[in-house]
């Protein structure tokens, strides 16, 4: 579920690049703040990607601090931290436990499980302060396990689950940027549910495990390619749409990279991974031929 909405680094100015990594750092160190080093464990760029959309709509200020990092401890870095941070990083940890859950009962990974076991009191503190989107999460899981399940054929519903899932964490204060919130983070919600799907495709249907893509009949390759990539654009041009309503000008350059182009970061790199597994291919046939 979690590492699709990241940024371009190619595509982004070295000073809007660090802004981001400041927001990314900051969620960091509220995570160890609120769960000790564990909680550093869960970090995402998906939260951060909200602590950015957050901070820009209600144009926040932020607290900066710097820390020394064991990952990169030669030279101290840079926090910032608002009040869009502590929202994100619960969130973070509600998703997260859940998806450590979610593992678990796929693949009875028990260490996924145990260390999902050690967020309890955690989860529950946030469960008391944030009841509604405690609740969309958990019910939102039950209903994705039933609709999976039952081998959904309707790719648009089952997607849909997780879109209306993430509306109800993107809606932060329901207030008047509520419905437009909810849009965004509906189709980019579709989007990071199919886009699991896509990736995990060829895996799935090995395994013989549920796939949304499976129910699609397709005679080539390339007729599931094209759909999928007409699918999943689709869905960004919908969530696109709907940011580009919002009054946001604080860091808007960042949030643009990450919605015309980060979100995209993943499907290139499965692309170039199967051009050079198709070349491989291609140059064993090539040498049988030679034999």
């Amino acid at each position: 579920m979690f590492g699709y909405i990241n940024i371009n680094r190619k595509e982004l100015k070295e000073e809007s690049a660090k802004a981001y990594q400041s927001y990314y750092c900051g969620l960091c160190q509220k995570l160890k703040q609120n769960c000790g080093a564990r909680g550093q464990m869960l970090l995402n760029y998906d939260m951060t990607f909200l602590v950015v959309l957050l901070t820009g709509l209600y144009e926040f200020d932020h607290e900066q601090t710097e820390f020394t990092c064991p990952i990169h401890p030669t030279k101290k870095q840079r926090a910032w931290i608002n009040e869009a941070t502590a929202y994100a990083a619960d969130m973070n940890v509600i998703l997260a436990v859940h998806n450590l859950e979610d593992d678990w009962k796929d693949s009875r990974a028990y260490t996924k499980r145990a260390f999902a076991k050690r967020f309890a009191k955690d989860y529950e503190r946030i469960r008391r302060k944030y009841p509604r989107q405690t609740g969309a999460v958990e019910t939102y899981m039950k209903k994705l396990s039933l609709a999976e399940a039952a081998n959904e054929e309707n790719i648009d519903l089952i997607a849909g689950l997780t879109g209306e899932m993430l509306g109800e964490i993107f809606d932060w204060k329901e207030d008047e940027w509520a419905e437009e919130l909810r849009c965004l983070s509906f189709y980019l919600g579709k989007f990071i549910y199919l886009m699991d799907a896509y990736e995990d495709f060829k895996k799935d249907k090995k395994r013989q495990e549920y796939n949304p893509f499976s129910q699609m009949v397709c005679q080539k390759e390339g007729d599931f390619e094209t759909f999928a990539k007409l699918i999943l654009t689709s869905m960004m041009s919908e969530c696109a749409k709907s940011f580009e309503r919002l009054p946001i000008l604080m860091h808007a350059d960042i949030l643009r990279n990450i919605l015309y182009s980060g979100v995209w970061s993943r499907y290139e790199y499965i692309q170039i991974k199967k051009r050079k597994q198709q070349e491989k291919k291609a140059r064993g046939k090539q040498n049988v031929k030679s034999l």
